[in-house]
C-alpha cells in the first residue's frame, strides 16, 4: 500500500550533499516527491510510495548522515498519487 511521508531533518543537514544524497537515493529506491532546504537550516521532504520502500529510503539517509541528523519529525499519511517522480525544491 502506498503511503506518503512528510519528514523534517534538523541539524547540520544543509551544505553536506543531503539533497543530492536523499535525490540519487530516492531514482535508486524508486520514491517519488520533493527535498528542499529551509531558511532556519532545516531540510524537508515529501516521500510517496510503498511504505517499506519509504522505510529503506530513511534507513539509507540514516546510514548516510546520522552525523549531521541531531532530530526528525515524521508525518505519515496515505498517498495522494500527486507525484511522478523525485527533485528538488527552491
Amino acid at each position: 500500500m502506498k503511503r506518503q511521508l512528510h519528514i523534517i531533518y534538523y541539524g547540520k543537514v544543509q551544505g553536506v550533499g543531503f539533497r543530492l544524497t536523499a535525490t540519487q537515493i530516492a531514482k535508486a529506491t524508486g520514491v517519488c516527491g520533493w527535498i528542499k532546504n529551509l531558511s532556519d537550516g532545516r531540510v524537508e521532504l515529501v516521500l510517496e510510495a510503498e511504505e517499506t520502500v519509504i522505510k529503506e529510503f530513511l534507513k539509507k539517509i540514516n546510514q548516510s548522515f546520522s552525523y549531521y541528523i541531531r532530530d526528525y519529525e515524521l508525518e505519515w499519511s496515505g498517498a495522494t498519487g500527486e507525484f511522478k517522480e523525485f527533485k528538488i525544491e527552491y
